[in-house]
């Protein structure tokens, strides 16, 4: 959440922001209570078929039960193998980026790249990463080969930014303006625009494994709008069956088989669950205070949950979403955005609220380093990453 947003939070009645307004345009889908508890351009005999009738240019699944598939470890494709390794760390209070060797865990440059920093996001061809500012209206590109920057250029408040599967635009997700806009990725021309007026704190996203839907979490509203790629068209709103208006819904996150969507509440101090059609919300998994951001391991076996209020980590079974372990970091703690590396054993994480960044063991969560870095660090990008093709954000690859 930007700086800006917080502050209205806490000057607006809770009551004012959870009555919201019912869609005129696109059919609202209230959920019931949950129980307690690409098609490619050509097919060669090298290129599998794909296994699901995706979004036209889309790159092909391969397989139904994995769409992470081409994600594990070490699956760095030929291009990407002789960037160099650094971390990426965008800062929200300071406008800053601060760039880390993980190798040696030390602080190697600092940028001032604008005034409040979100998230370092790789294009879809993933030979760029941009730091996206949305109080300032810009990006600021980095070329991940050298980590040099480049020159930053306008983009309507880019709080968050994806890109589509087909990799024919790049979203910025205009948050304080409650819409996205649609920009061709080469020359960074508005394509669309998609109102979604009742869809307060447009916040993250993930696509469906044919790439056809996108579902976008509305955290000062306390539902989910879903979109369609190839129109843009706002399809319907879904309900939360517990509406959270102040940090409601945030990150979220596909299962490897397609079959649902988690959706962190960090009011909720959980995960929704919402069908993989995305039509409904079916439960909730209670993981811990203020559960923030979610990440996969290279397997895509296990789902990593940043409980952000509580300084922890639950580790769930990303098919089943079935809570395995949770890890503690000492001394607490704010655990926020991150990934995971490009081997499977680290995951990075900024410390939001503490000036830190964190490198814990997938293996068994213990923390390997903490480092010391700016304010307000956010959205941080690991790089390089396995993967064919980037959706954005901070790294969610397929």
């Amino acid at each position: 959440m930007s700086v800006r947003l917080r502050a209205l939070c806490a000057l607006v009645c809770v009551s004012v922001l959870a009555a919201g307004c019912s869609s005129s345009e696109a059919e609202t889908t209230p959920a019931t209570t949950p129980p307690a508890t690409t098609t490619p351009t050509s097919v060669t005999p090298t290129t599998p078929k794909s296994v699901v009738d995706g979004l036209p240019g889309m790159p092909p699944v391969t397989d139904a039960h994995n769409v992470y598939a081409a994600t594990g470890a070490g699956m760095v494709e030929d291009k990407i193998k002789q960037d160099r390794p650094l971390v990426y760390v965008p800062h929200s209070g300071s406008g800053e980026v601060w760039v880390i060797d993980p190798a040696t865990f030390a602080v190697v440059a600092k940028h001032k790249a604008g005034t409040e920093l979100q998230h370092v996001v790789p294009s879809y061809d993933m030979r760029t990463l941009y730091a996206t500012d949305d109080v300032g209206d810009h990006v600021l590109p980095f070329n991940p080969a050298t980590g040099e920057v480049g020159k930053q250029f306008p983009v309507v408040d880019p709080y968050n930014m994806y890109f589509t599967p087909d990799g024919k635009s790049a979203v910025s997700v205009a948050e304080r303006l409650k819409k996205l806009v649609w920009y061709d990725p080469r020359s960074w021309k508005v394509q669309d625009e998609t109102a979604t007026p009742d869809c307060a704190g447009i916040d993250h996203a993930d696509f469906s494994v044919d790439g056809r839907t996108a579902v976008f979490t509305c955290e000062f509203a306390g539902r989910a709008a879903v979109i369609d790629v190839a129109t843009h068209k706002l399809l319907r709103m879904i309900d939360m069956p517990q509406r959270h208006t102040v940090m409601g819904p945030q990150d979220i996150k596909l299962a490897p088989d397609g079959s649902v969507y988690y959706i962190a509440d960090s009011d909720a101090n959980g995960l929704w669950v919402l069908d993989g059609a995305a039509t409904k919300v079916l439960r909730f998994i209670p993981t811990g205070h203020g559960a923030h951001g979610l990440y996969l391991s290279r397997d895509a076996k296990q789902l990593y949950v940043t409980n952000r209020h509580e300084g922890s980590v639950s580790v769930l079974n990303a098919y089943t979403g079935e809570v395995q372990t949770k890890w503690q970091i000492p001394g607490r703690g704010s655990p926020d955005m991150g990934n995971v590396t490009a081997d499977g054993s680290q995951l990075w994480l900024s410390g939001r609220y503490n000036g830190v960044v964190y490198v814990l063991s997938t293996k068994d969560g213990s923390l390997i380093k903490k480092i010391p870095v700016g304010n307000g660090p956010h959205g941080l990008c690991v790089w390089p990453q396995p993967g064919r093709y980037s959706l954005g954000h901070t790294g969610i690859t397929r």
